[in-house]
C-alpha cells in the first residue's frame, strides 16, 4: 500500500489510448447526459447493465483528468459521490447493477477519484479545492452513514485516504497552495479511521503503513494537530472506560469528544489508542538525519509539539490536576478532597506556545515577578569560619510574558488571551514556536494511577530517547526544548511512585543517567536544568532506591540557582520565581540528610575524571547545605519563597540541636563506662558540638538585619521570621548572653520602626505585624530569664511597652511626665492590649507578680462545698480602673487574734492575667525575734493581763529604743511636706451642707469659750501631780478592708469620684454582690483561661484505610500503629488526667498501656503542653470512646463556649502510612460536618513516615489569606524524628497564636477576661450618690 501510495499514479482508462480532443469529445458526450439526470432524483439511471456502468466508468475516470475550465470534472465528481451512497441509501437513479454489488463497484469509484488528487497544473484554482471538498464530504458521509460495508471496501477505502494525503502533503510534490486541502484531508482521514475501528478494525498492514506514511507527514502542521486532537480525544476515552468515573477525568473539547464513535467498547479502544499513539514513532529518531535526502525543515518544532502531546498524556494517566487560565485549554477534573494547593505541587508543568496553534490558546503566559522595593546586597554570612562568596547587586527585572529566542525582545500583545480556533481550519505552520516553561498549579496525583513501571512500558520508549539526545549531535538549541519537555515528564513520572512500590532497576539506573547528564553545570542555565529542579521537588522523599548517588549533582544546580539573583538567560522561558521556589523544595528534603546519615559514604555514577563532583560521606555535605540555605536567604525577593525558607531554616537549626543533645548523652554514657576500667573512645562527633551555637547566632543576626532592611515592607516575610525567632528562642543551644539581648533589642527597634511610620501606611496587617513582634518579646522574656537582669534591657522593654500602651515614649520628650499625666494614644487597641501583655510578662518573669499555677475561690477559703450567694455575702468586692476585681474577706478576730493584735484579712485578685489568693496581717512592727531589745507589743498586753503593775508595762515601753543607735530626733509635724497618704481620710468639712457647717462653727466657738475658762481655772488653783492614766487595751475591731484599701492610696478623692461625674470612670468603685447573676459572673471569670489555649487530634490512618470507623479503631492497640507513632505522641507532651479540677501528671508509659494512643481520648488522659504563654491539649480519639466529638466542639474550656466556635482553630494531625490515602481521608465524617467547605475549616498536618527513617509532611486548608504559609512545617518539607514533635508543637503555638494575632475573630484569653470583668463592673456596680457613702460603707460590716 504504501508503494502504491508512493508511486504518484492512479486507474488509467482506456480512453487515454486515443487522441485527446476525441477522448475528450467522447467524455464530454457521455457525461451531460447522465449528469442531467442526477437533477432528478426521481429518474431511471441509464445503465442498467454490467457492462454499460463498467464502459461508463472507464470514461468518468478519463474524465477527472481534464481541465477544470469546464464543468465535466464537476459532473464526473458529482456522479460518483452520488453512486457512492448506494451504501447508505440505494435509489433508483443508480444503477442496478452498483445496487447488487454496491461493495465491489465502491471500491473502484475509490481507486478512479484518486486520480483527481493527482498532481496537475491547476491544483491552485478555487474550483480543485471545492471539487476535492465534495469528495471527502461524501467518503466522510460513507463512512459514518454506510451499511454494509465489507472489509475489503474499509480496507480500500483507508487505501485511498492514504494516498490521496500522501499526494497532497508530500514534500517534494506539494506547494503552499496545496495547504487548504491538507488539512480537511487529514481530518477525514483521522475521522474515517477512527469509525473503521468501531466498525471493522483495520488489519496490521494498514497500520504499518500509516506508520510509515507519518515518518514523513509528521512535518507538516496538519497531521500532527490532527494526531494530537485524536490521542487526547481517545485516553480521555480510555481513562473513563479504565478507571471508571471516580478517575480525574482529562477535559477535551466537545468537537474532539464527538471523534470517538459512542459504540466503541474498551478493548477496541485500548487497541486503537495504542495504535494511534505509535503513529508518529519515536520523535527522538527526528535527529537523526535522513538518508534520502536532506533533512525536513521544523524536525525541532515537530520534537517539541510530540514531547508536549506524551506530556500531557502522562499527566493523564497519572490523574494529576492541571489547573489552566484559558477557557479552551485542556484540564484535568480532579474529584479529589484537596481545595487546596500546596506548595510541593505548585510548580510548572511544561507547555508549548505555538503561534496559531491550539497549544497557544490553551495555555496562559506567565512572567518574572519584581524585586521588592528597598532590597539591598546581602550580606556574608560566615559559619565556622566558612567561606562565602556575596552574589553581585541585584537588578531591575523586567516582565517578560513571552520573548523571541531570535530577537531577545518581548511581545507586546502577549498577554492578551487569544481567540479560541481550530488548528485544521487555520493555514499556520510550526516554523514560529516559542517555548515557555509555564507555570501550573498541580494537585496531587490520583490514588488510582498506574505503577511508575506501567507508565514506562507505554511513554518510556520515547521518554528515555528524547531526553538523552546528547546536545553536541543536535543541529539547533530547539533541540533543548523538546529534551527538556521529555526530562520534565520523566521526573513527575518517577516522583508519583506509590509508596508500596518498586521501580524495575532498568528504569532507575536510566533514569538516573538522564538526570546526571541533564544536571551538568555549564555558564549558561539550560532549559533542561530548569525543567529537572521544576519537577523534581519531592525526589528524594519518594523512596526511589539509591536517589543520594544525584546528591553532589543536585547540590550544584542549587547553588547555581538559589545563590544569584539575576539568571538572564532562564528569563526567557521560565518564572525565576517558580525555579527558585522547586529548589527550595529539593534543598528541604536535603537538609535533614547529613544529619541522619552521618559518615555513611556517598557513591558516583560519573567517571572519575569528572572534576565537578566529589565523593565523601553525607556528613561532609553539611557545611554546604548551611551555607546554601543561608546565601539563598540574602538573595530571595521573592515573599512566598522566603518564608519557605525561613521555615527550613528553624526546622535545620531544631535538628542540630536535638542531634547535639542526642550526642551528648551518648558521650556521657561513653565516659561513665571508661571510668570503670574500659577503654575510652574519642567521639568525632564531638567536634561539631558547637554547631547548633553557631548556626544559631548567625541565622540571628541575619534575620535580625533583614527584619529593618530588606523585609520590613513584606508584612508576609516579617509574620514569618517572627515566629521563627520566636522558635529561636525555645530552641536549646548554648550562647552568650549578649547575643540573646542583642535580639531583643532588635525586637524592639522594629516595633518602634512600625509604630513610628506616618499615619496613611498604617494598616490592619501592620498593626498585626505589631502584636506579633510583641508576642515574640514575650517569648523570648519567659524563654530567657536572665536578660532581665540587665538593667538596659530591662529599660529598653519597659520603653517599648510604655510605646505600645501611650503611643509615645517619655524619654523622647522634653520633659519626662508621670503615667498619670500621659494622654493614652496608642497606636491600635490590639497594640495596646499586647503590650499590656508583654508588660505582665515582664513583672511575672521578674518575680513582681508571680504567677502561681493554682488559685482559690471564695469556698477555698472559706471551706465551702459551692460557691453559693451565701459565701458572697462574707466578702467585700471591688472594682479597680474596670480590669481588676478584689474579693476582701475581714477575718473575724477571736481571743487569740485579739491578744495577738495582728487582725488580717484575705483578698481574691481577679484579673486580666491571673487570679491570686492574698492573706494579710496588719501589725503595728515588724516580726522580730523574743531576744530583740526592741519593743514587742506581745510583751507589753501579756504583763497588763497578768496583772503588772503600770511602772512595768510603762518601763517595757521605755525601752522601746534602748537598742537604737543615733536614733533621729522628731521633727515637726508641721514641716513634713503632706504626701497622698495623709489625703486617705478627707477633711471633716467636706461634703456638709451650710445647716452642718453653722452646728459646727457653734461648736467650735463653744469649745474656744470653754477653753478659755479651764485656762482661767488652771491658774487660780494649785498645780497637783496626777497619775498616769492606765494603758489603753488593743482593739479588738479593725476595719482591715479600709486599712488595706488605704495602704493602697486608693481611698483618695480622686480615686473616688462621684459616680457619672466624668466621662472617665472612678478607679476604685464597689461591687454590690447581693444583686442576683453575680454568683453566675464571677463562675464564669473563673473558668476563664489565663493563657492561651487550643486543641489538637491526632489520628492513625493504616494503609488502604478510607472510613472513620477503620481510622479510629487503630488506636485501641498498640499492635496497629507504628512504634514511631508512638513516639512522637510520647514527645508532645505530659500525660495529664482529664477530669476536671483533677489535673494530676502521670508518667507516659504507664498511662498508654497496651493501648495505641487510645488512652488519651480525653476521657481519661489528655496529652498537654504548657508553657508560661499557651496551653496545648493533643486528643487521640478513639471508637470507643465518644468523648473527643465534644471536645471538638468545646476543646477543654469553658472559654469556647464563649468565644464563637467557628473561628476556633480545628488543628487535625493525621499520620498515614501511604501518602495515596490522603485524598480519602473522611475529613467530613470525623468532624460530623454535613458540609464540604465547613470540613475545610480545619488545618490539617498529614504525617508520611519514609523509608530513610525521615518524615514527609503535608499540610492542608484554607488558602484565602496571604498569610496562609504557617512555619515551620510548611508543606512539601522533610524532618527528622527527633524534631518532628517539637516543629509539630511550634506550628500548633503559630497557628493559635496567629489566628489570635492577625484578626478579631478569636481574640486572645486577657483580652476576654478583661471584657468579662468590664461588663460585670459595669453590671453590679454600686450606685453612691456620694462618696460618702462609701466611706460609711467601709466602717460597716459586711
Amino acid at each position: 500500500m504504501d508503494q502504491s501510495a508512493r508511486s504518484g499514479r492512479g486507474h488509467v482508462s482506456a480512453l487515454a489510448c486515443f487522441p485527446n480532443h476525441v477522448a475528450r469529445e467522447v467524455a464530454v458526450a457521455v457525461v451531460t447526459p447522465l449528469g442531467a439526470c442526477l437533477g432528478n432524483p426521481a429518474s431511471r439511471s441509464l445503465l442498467r447493465t454490467e457492462a454499460q456502468v463498467k464502459w461508463t466508468m472507464e470514461v468518468l475516470c478519463f474524465s477527472l483528468n481534464l481541465p477544470l475550465d469546464c464543468d465535466t470534472v464537476r459532473v464526473c465528481v458529482d456522479i460518483y459521490t452520488h453512486w457512492m451512497s448506494v451504501l447508505v441509501s440505494p435509489r433508483d437513479s443508480i444503477p442496478p447493477p452498483l445496487i447488487k454489488e454496491p461493495n465491489v463497484y465502491v471500491q473502484k469509484i475509490l481507486r478512479h477519484l484518486r486520480t483527481l488528487f493527482m498532481p496537475r497544473p491547476d491544483r491552485s484554482s478555487l474550483v480543485y479545492a471545492s471539487v476535492c471538498q465534495r469528495v471527502l464530504t461524501a467518503v466522510q458521509l460513507l463512512a459514518k452513514e454506510g451499511a454494509g460495508m465489507s472489509g475489503e471496501t474499509w480496507e480500500m477505502l483507508l487505501h485511498f485516504l492514504i494516498c490521496i494525503n500522501q499526494s497532497v502533503l508530500d514534500t517534494l510534490t506539494s506547494a503552499p497552495i496545496c495547504q487548504p486541502l491538507s488539512l480537511p484531508s487529514m481530518e477525514v482521514l483521522f475521522q474515517v479511521s477512527l469509525v473503521s475501528c468501531s466498525r471493522c478494525f483495520p488489519p496490521r498492514s494498514f497500520w504499518l503503513s500509516w506508520r510509515q506514511m507519518m515518518t514523513t507527514w509528521r512535518f507538516q502542521p496538519a497531521a500532527l494537530d490532527q494526531w494530537t486532537r485524536v490521542v487526547t480525544a481517545l485516553t480521555s476515552r480510555l481513562l473513563r472506560l479504565s478507571f471508571g468515573p471516580a478517575f480525574p477525568r482529562l477535559k477535551v473539547p466537545d468537537e474532539d469528544a464527538t471523534l470517538i464513535p459512542d459504540d466503541m467498547d474498551h478493548q477496541v479502544t485500548l487497541q486503537t489508542w495504542f495504535r494511534f499513539l505509535h503513529l508518529i514513532s519515536n520523535p527522538a529518531d527526528l535527529k537523526r538525519p535522513p538518508v534520502d535526502g536532506p533533512a525536513p525543515p521544523g524536525q525541532e518544532d515537530v520534537f517539541l509539539t510530540a514531547m508536549s502531546t506524551i506530556s500531557r498524556l502522562v499527566d493523564a494517566f497519572l490523574g494529576v490536576s492541571v489547573v489552566c487560565g484559558e477557557p479552551g485549554e485542556q484540564t484535568l477534573i480532579n474529584t479529589g478532597l484537596s481545595t487546596r494547593i500546596h506548595f510541593r505541587d505548585r510548580l510548572p508543568s511544561l507547555g508549548v506556545a505555538v503561534t496559531r496553534s491550539p497549544f497557544r490558546d490553551r495555555l496562559p503566559s506567565y512572567g518574572v515577578s519584581r524585586p521588592r522595593s528597598g532590597s539591598a546586597p546581602p550580606t556574608p554570612v560566615n559559619i565556622l569560619s566558612m567561606p562565602s562568596k556575596s552574589p553581585p547587586p541585584p537588578h531591575t527585572r523586567q516582565k517578560t510574558s513571552n520573548i523571541s529566542k531570535a530577537t531577545g525582545k518581548p511581545h507586546i500583545g502577549s498577554s492578551q488571551t487569544s481567540p479560541s480556533f481550530h488548528p485544521w481550519k487555520s493555514s499556520s505552520g510550526l516554523s514560529a514556536f516559542s517555548w515557555v516553561l509555564y507555570s501550573y498549579p498541580r494537585g496531587l496525583p490520583s490514588p488510582m494511577r498506574g505503577s511508575v513501571d506501567s507508565l514506562l512500558h507505554l511513554f518510556g520508549f520515547c521518554l528515555f530517547d528524547a531526553a538523552l539526545i546528547d546536545k553536541e549531535s543536535a543541529p539547533t538549541e530547539r533541540w533543548e526544548d523538546g529534551r527538556a519537555e521529555a526530562c520534565g515528564t520523566l521526573c513527575r513520572i518517577f516522583c508519583c511512585k506509590k509508596t508500596s512500590e518498586d521501580v524495575l532497576p532498568v528504569y532507575l539506573s536510566r533514569f538516573y543517567a538522564v538526570l546526571l547528564q541533564g544536571l551538568r553545570v555549564c555558564e549558561s542555565m539550560s532549559p533542561v536544568v530548569s525543567s529537572i529542579l521544576l519537577h523534581s521537588s519531592s525526589l528524594f522523599c519518594c523512596d526511589l532506591a539509591g536517589v543520594n548517588l544525584l546528591l553532589p549533582s543536585f547540590i550544584s544546580v542549587l547553588e547555581k540557582v538559589l545563590l544569584e539573583r539575576e539568571m538572564l538567560s532562564l528569563q526567557a522561558f521560565v518564572s525565576l520565581a517558580d525555579l527558585r521556589r522547586a529548589s527550595i523544595l529539593v534543598l528541604m528534603s536535603l537538609l535533614p540528610l547529613p544529619q541522619q546519615f552521618g559518615p555513611v559514604q556517598l557513591a558516583s555514577l560519573r567517571d572519575a575524571s569528572d572534576d565537578e563532583v566529589t565523593t565523601g560521606s553525607f556528613q561532609s555535605l553539611k557545611l554546604r547545605l548551611i551555607g546554601l540555605l543561608m546565601g539563598s536567604l540574602q538573595t530571595e525577593t521573592d515573599s512566598t519563597n522566603t518564608q519557605m525558607l525561613l521555615a527550613a531554616v528553624l526546622t535545620l537549626v531544631q535538628d542540630c540541636a536535638q542531634k547535639e543533645l542526642e550526642g551528648q548523652t551518648h558521650q556521657e554514657r561513653k565516659t561513665h563506662y571508661a571510668g570503670h576500667g574500659r577503654t575510652k573512645r574519642i567521639d568525632r562527633s564531638t567536634d561539631q558540638s558547637a554547631m547548633a551555637a553557631a548556626l544559631w547566632i548567625d541565622i540571628v543576626h541575619l534575620l535580625t538585619q533583614h527584619l529593618t532592611a530588606q523585609w520590613r515592607n513584606d508584612s508576609g516575610v516579617c509574620l514569618v521570621a517572627m515566629e521563627i525567632l520566636a522558635g529561636l528562642a525555645r530552641v536549646n543551644v548554648a550562647v552568650v548572653e549578649q547575643e540573646k539581648k542583642r535580639v531583643v533589642s532588635s525586637i524592639c527597634r522594629y516595633i518602634e520602626f512600625q509604630c513610628g511610620r506616618p499615619p496613611p501606611l498604617h494598616s490592619r496587617e501592620l498593626h498585626s505585624i505589631i502584636v506579633v513582634a510583641f508576642h515574640c518579646l514575650s517569648t523570648w522574656i519567659t524563654n530567657h530569664h536572665d536578660i532581665l537582669e540587665d538593667q538596659e534591657c530591662l529599660l529598653e522593654l519597659f520603653e517599648i511597652v510604655e510605646l505600645g500602651v501611650s503611643g509615645s515614649k517619655s524619654r523622647q520628650e522634653e520633659e519626662v511626665r508621670c503615667r498619670e499625666e500621659k494622654e493614652l494614644n496608642p497606636v491600635s487597641l490590639r497594640v495596646k492590649e499586647a503590650a499590656e501583655a508583654t508588660l505582665n510578662c515582664i513583672m511575672q518573669v521578674s518575680g513582681a507578680c508571680p504567677s502561681f499555677r493554682s488559685f482559690s475561690d471564695e469556698d477555698a477559703l472559706i471551706g465551702c462545698s459551692g460557691l453559693s450567694e451565701k459565701t458572697l455575702k462574707k466578702f467585700r468586692y471591688f472594682a479597680l480602673d474596670a480590669s481588676v476585681i478584689l474579693g476582701i474577706l475581714e477575718q473575724d478576730q477571736g481571743p487569740e487574734q485579739a491578744s495577738a493584735s495582728c487582725p488580717s484579712l484575705m483578698v481574691l485578685i481577679r484579673g486580666q492575667f491571673s487570679h491570686h489568693s492574698w492573706i494579710l496581717q496588719h501589725r503595728l512592727h515588724p516580726r522580730e525575734e523574743k531576744t530583740s531589745p526592741k519593743f514587742s507589743m506581745q510583751k507589753a498586753v501579756s504583763l497588763q493581763e497578768r496583772g503588772g503593775g503600770e511602772d512595768q508595762v510603762y518601763a517595757a515601753i521605755s525601752h522601746c529604743g534602748s537598742g537604737v543607735k543615733n536614733p533621729l530626733p522628731l521633727e515637726n509635724v508641721n514641716t513634713v511636706p503632706l504626701v497622698e497618704a495623709d489625703m486617705s481620710i478627707p477633711d471633716m468639712w467636706e461634703g456638709l451642707t451650710e445647716e452642718e457647717k453653722q452646728r459646727l462653727n457653734h461648736l467650735r466657738a463653744t469649745l474656744e469659750q470653754q477653753q478659755l475658762v479651764e485656762a482661767d481655772l488652771c491658774r487660780s488653783v494649785a498645780i497637783t501631780t496626777c497619775a498616769p492614766p492606765p494603758c489603753p487595751r488593743p482593739a479588738t475591731h479593725v476595719q482591715t478592708a479600709r486599712l488595706f484599701l488605704s495602704h493602697l492610696g486608693l481611698v483618695t478623692p480622686e480615686t473616688l469620684k462621684e459616680f457619672g461625674s466624668r466621662d472617665v470612670p472612678a478607679q476604685l468603685v464597689s461591687l454590690d454582690s447581693s444583686m442576683p447573676g453575680f454568683c453566675e459572673d464571677l463562675r464564669r471569670l473563673d473558668q476563664l483561661p489565663f493563657k492561651t489555649q487550643d486543641s489538637a487530634f491526632i489520628f492513625y490512618v493504616r494503609a488502604g484505610q478510607k472510613t472513620a470507623n477503620e481510622i479510629l479503631r487503630n488506636v485501641e492497640s498498640c499492635a496497629n500503629v507504628s512504634c514511631h507513632f508512638l513516639d512522637f505522641l510520647s514527645s508532645l507532651g505530659r500525660p495529664v488526667a482529664a477530669a476536671r479540677r483533677r489535673h494530676e501528671v502521670v508518667e507516659f508509659i504507664p498511662a498508654l498501656g497496651q493501648s495505641g494512643g487510645h488512652a488519651f481520648d480525653g476521657d481519661r488522659f489528655v496529652l498537654k503542653y504548657e508553657d508560661a504563654l499557651t496551653d496545648i491539649t493533643f486528643i487521640v480519639p478513639s471508637s470507643s470512646s465518644p468523648a473527643w466529638s465534644k471536645h471538638w466542639k468545646e476543646v477543654d474550656s469553658e472559654l469556647q463556649r464563649l468565644a464563637e466556635d467557628r473561628h476556633k482553630s480545628k488543628l487535625m494531625i493525621v499520620w498515614v502510612e501511604r501518602l495515596e490515602d490522603i485524598e480519602a481521608f473522611p475529613v467530613c465524617e470525623l468532624t460530623k460536618s454535613q458540609s464540604f467547605s465547613c470540613a475545610w475549616e480545619a488545618q490539617m498536618v498529614f504525617v508520611h513516615g519514609l523509608r530513610s527513617g525521615l518524615f514527609r509532611i503535608i499540610t492542608r486548608g484554607n488558602s484565602g489569606s496571604k498569610w496562609s504559609l504557617l512555619p515551620p512545617l510548611v508543606d512539601g518539607i522533610v524532618v527528622s524524628r527527633r524534631t518532628l514533635g517539637p516543629l509539630v508543637m511550634e506550628t500548633m503555638l503559630n497557628s493559635c497564636r496567629r489566628r489570635q494575632s492577625c484578626g478579631d475573630s478569636a481574640p486572645p484569653a486577657h483580652v476576654n477576661r478583661k471584657l468579662l470583668i468590664g461588663d460585670t463592673v459595669g453590671r453590679y456596680r454600686s450606685r453612691h450618690s456620694e462618696p460618702a457613702d462609701f466611706y460609711s460603707a467601709l466602717f460597716q460590716q459586711p
